[in-house]
């Protein structure tokens, strides 16, 4: 007896190296359908962690606020650490934003290529949408730099809360009331009054307040950067 015989109905059972290509025109919509589901479950999921990463930044900025002003013992640099950390936060969200627009893209560029087309035809100068779809596939890439990523959600939500921790840095360091207990005056009676009330341990007010001078002009020359390197115009009115 041959045991190395293959049981019956093997011999009839199909087999490929790679899934068949579609042949047929319902095959080729079934799989734009199929892969345009699941584009927009990749581009839903970066986007609910760049949420994430806002909502984590709005309740740090409310727990250090109310941990600072709450009581004369805190320290201002509960508010510089703020600072720190919202940046930190900033970064991490341009990271996940410009993943997130990776699948944006090709979630637009069906939806306005072919989508559209079908519903509205129109003259289509973008003949070559699938090529260009399709390379993107063999190589991702990037489609905007971190810096243009940074600027981009530093403008749309991170900015307020940077402006809310100046304006309570500030309020902080001129208030001597928020500062030491049983000081009962509102404001500083001079200038140097602030200066020293900015020192952090051995490091001079001067120097605090020059770094975080410093540190907001960068983000205003961040935040009104011009976003010449990105198609976001191409994405209409409704974009993140």
């Amino acid at each position: 007896m041959d045991e190395t015989r293959e049981p019956p109905g093997v011999d009839n059972i199909a087999r490929w190296d790679a899934p068949p290509f579609p042949t047929t025109s319902s095959e080729y919509i079934t799989l734009l359908a199929h892969y345009h589901r699941a584009e927009m479950g990749r581009m839903a999921g970066w986007r609910d962690r760049i949420d994430r990463t806002t909502n984590w930044a709005i309740t740090g900025v409310a727990a250090m606020l109310s941990l600072s002003l709450s009581s004369p013992t805190s320290h201002h640099g509960v508010l510089l650490f703020a600072m720190v950390l919202v940046q930190l936060l900033l970064l991490i969200e341009a990271r996940r934003y410009r993943f997130f627009d990776v699948y944006r893209g090709r979630v637009r560029r069906l939806e306005k290529h072919y989508f559209a087309q079908i519903l509205a035809p129109l003259p289509d100068p973008s003949a070559g949408w699938a090529e260009i779809l399709g390379q993107d596939l063999r190589r991702p890439r990037f489609l905007i730099p971190l810096h243009a990523a940074m600027s981009r959600r530093l403008k749309r939500n991170y900015v307020w809360m940077f402006l809310i921790l100046l304006l309570a840095w500030v309020l902080k360091i001129s208030t001597p009331k928020l500062q030491e207990e049983g000081t009962a005056r509102e404001l500083a009676w001079s200038f140097n009054e602030v200066i020293s009330s900015a020192a952090f341990g051995p490091v001079s007010g001067w120097i605090i307040l020059a770094g975080v001078l410093a540190f907001y002009c960068w983000l205003v020359y961040a935040a009104l950067r011009p976003d010449v390197e990105t198609v976001e115009a191409t994405y209409g009115e409704v974009h993140v």
